[in-house]
C-alpha cells in the first residue's frame, strides 16, 4: 500500500512539473517529463489541461505534440472554453502573432477530424447499402479514416513548414535590427564623445551623461540615486546600504528591476536603523495592509504607503538584509507603478485579477497539502483580507531569490508555485522595466 502512495505523490509531482513546464519552457526541455504523464488530458488550475495552457500561452511546439498524443480538443475549462474556442480569442487578442493562427489552423483540424470519427458510425450504419458486404464497408471506412489521417498530417506538415519559414523570417529581421542598432549605438556613443570633448574645450558642462550607454556607469548612477533616498536614522550604515543595493542590482533581474525603478522617483523614501533588530525606534506603530495595528518593534521591515516610506533594520547579515528590503521595496515598486493599493496589476485588469487571485489559491493549496516550500509564502498566507494576501505574495517573489539565490529561490517558485513565478516574471517585471528611467 506504501507503494501505491509513493507512485501517485509521484505522478502529482510529475503533473505538477509539466504544468510549470508548459508555463515556462519549452517542449524539448520537458520531452522526457511528458512521457511520464499516464493521462495527456490531465486538468490543473481553472479546469485546463496541458492543451488549454499551450494554446493560451502560444506555444505552437507544445500544442502539437499534445495533439499527437491525442489530446482532447473538446475538453472545456471552468470558463466553459474548449482548445478551439480558446484559440480563437487568443487571435481576437494577439492578431500580429503568426503562431496565434498557425495553433488555431491544428487545433481546428483535429478538432473536425475528432467530430468526423464520432459521427462516422453513425452516419455509416444509417446508410441502406444493401449491395455492400459488411467487410467492405469496413474497409472503406478505414480507407476512409486513413485518407482523413494522411490529410491532416500534409496540412500540419504544411503549417509548421510555414512556422519554421517564419521564424526564420522572423530571425533575419532581428539580427538586421540588432546589426542596426550596434551602429546606432556605435555612432550615438562617438557623438556623445564628441559633444563632450567639445563642451569641455569650451568650458561648459557635457549635456550628455555616458553613464546612459556605460551598463557598469548606469549601475553606479542606480546605487547612488538610491543613497540619495536614503536616511541612517541610526548609526552610520551608508557602506552596507552601498553593498546591499549593489547586490541587488547584480544578483538577479528579479531584483535589480526594484532598483532601476525606485531610484529614479523622488517619492521614495528608506529610513534605516543599523544600530537595532526592529524598526520600533522609527515607526512606534504600523498599519498593516489587513488593518491590523502592530508595534514597530515587531518588524524588521516595513513598507508605509500613505508616505511611500520604506522602514529598514539594517542589523543581521546582508542576505537577511537584502530579502527584507527587497520585499519592502517591491511593495513600494508595486503601489507606484500600477497605482492600485499596492496590488500587483492596474484598475479594472479583471483577467489580471483572475490570474494573481489563482496565485493566492495556488500557494493556499500547497500550504494545505504540507509542501509549503517557503516560511516567507506562509507569513503572506496568515493576512486577513484578499488584498493584504494577494500584495505580499507578489513582494515575496524578489523576497525569497534575495534570501535563497538566483538558482535556488527560482528553481522553487517555478517548482512550487509555477503561476507565481510566470506572474512576476512575465507581468511584474516587464512593467517595473518599462517604466524605469531609461
Amino acid at each position: 500500500m506504501a507503494s501505491n502512495v509513493s507512485v501517485g505523490i509521484a505522478g502529482e509531482f510529475v503533473e505538477e512539473r509539466l504544468f510549470a513546464g508548459v508555463l515556462t519552457g519549452s517542449f524539448l526541455q520537458n520531452r522526457e517529463l511528458l512521457e511520464e504523464v499516464e493521462d495527456v488530458d490531465v486538468r490543473y488550475l481553472r479546469q485546463r489541461t496541458l492543451l488549454h495552457v499551450g494554446v493560451r500561452l502560444g506555444k505552437a511546439d507544445w500544442v502539437e505534440e499534445l495533439l499527437a498524443r491525442g489530446a482532447d480538443t473538446d475538453l472545456k475549462d471552468d470558463s466553459q472554453l474548449n482548445a478551439v474556442s480558446s484559440a480563437e480569442e487568443m487571435v481576437r487578442r494577439f492578431p500580429e502573432e503568426l503562431d496565434r493562427s498557425l495553433i488555431l489552423k491544428l487545433v481546428t483540424l483535429v478538432h473536425r477530424r475528432d467530430q468526423a470519427m464520432m459521427h462516422r458510425p453513425e452516419s455509416s450504419s444509417s446508410r441502406s447499402n444493401d449491395h455492400i458486404t459488411p467487410v467492405a464497408r469496413n474497409n472503406q471506412d478505414i480507407d476512409s479514416l486513413k485518407s482523413s489521417v494522411d490529410a491532416l498530417r500534409h496540412e500540419m506538415k504544411s503549417l509548421m513548414c510555414q512556422l519554421i519559414s517564419s521564424l526564420e523570417e522572423l530571425k533575419t529581421q532581428v539580427c538586421g535590427r540588432d546589426t542596426l542598432l550596434r551602429c546606432l549605438e556605435e555612432a550615438v556613443t562617438s557623438t556623445v564623445e564628441d559633444v563632450t570633448s567639445i563642451r569641455f574645450e569650451l568650458g561648459g558642462e557635457a549635456a550628455i551623461s555616458p553613464a546612459q550607454l556605460d551598463p557598469v556607469a548606469a549601475r553606479q548612477e542606480c546605487v547612488d540615486a538610491m543613497l540619495r533616498r536614503t536616511t541612517c536614522v541610526f548609526g552610520n550604515g551608508v557602506d552596507k546600504m552601498r553593498r546591499v543595493y549593489e547586490r541587488m542590482y547584480d544578483e538577479d533581474d528579479f531584483t535589480a528591476c526594484i532598483i532601476k525603478y525606485l531610484c529614479w522617483d523622488d517619492r521614495v523614501k528608506v529610513m534605516v536603523d543599523c544600530g537595532s533588530w526592529d524598526i520600533g525606534r522609527m515607526k512606534e506603530k504600523v498599519v498593516q495592509l489587513d488593518g491590523t495595528l502592530r508595534n514597530g518593534s515587531e518588524f524588521y521591515s516595513f513598507c508605509d504607503f500613505e508616505s511611500d516610506t520604506v522602514y529598514l533594520s539594517a542589523m543581521g547579515s546582508e542576505t537577511w538584509i537584502c530579502a527584507y528590503l527587497a520585499r519592502a521595496l517591491s511593495q513600494l515598486s508595486l503601489k507606484l507603478v500600477f497605482g492600485n493599493e499596492g496590488r500587483p496589476y492596474r484598475k479594472g485588469d479583471v483577467e489580471r485579477e483572475r490570474e494573481w487571485m489563482r496565485a493566492v489559491e495556488e500557494a493556499e493549496e500547497r500550504k494545505r497539502g504540507g509542501g509549503l516550500y517557503s516560511v516567507w509564502i506562509g507569513d503572506v498566507l496568515d493576512l486577513r483580507t484578499e488584498l493584504a494576501r494577494v500584495c505580499h505574495l507578489a513582494a515575496a517573489v524578489p523576497c525569497i531569490i534575495a534570501y535563497d539565490g538566483p538558482t535556488k529561490g527560482r528553481d522553487g517558485l517555478q517548482k512550487f508555485f509555477p503561476l507565481l513565478f510566470s506572474m512576476y516574471s512575465n507581468h511584474v517585471m516587464p512593467t517595473l522595466l518599462a517604466k524605469a528611467r531609461r
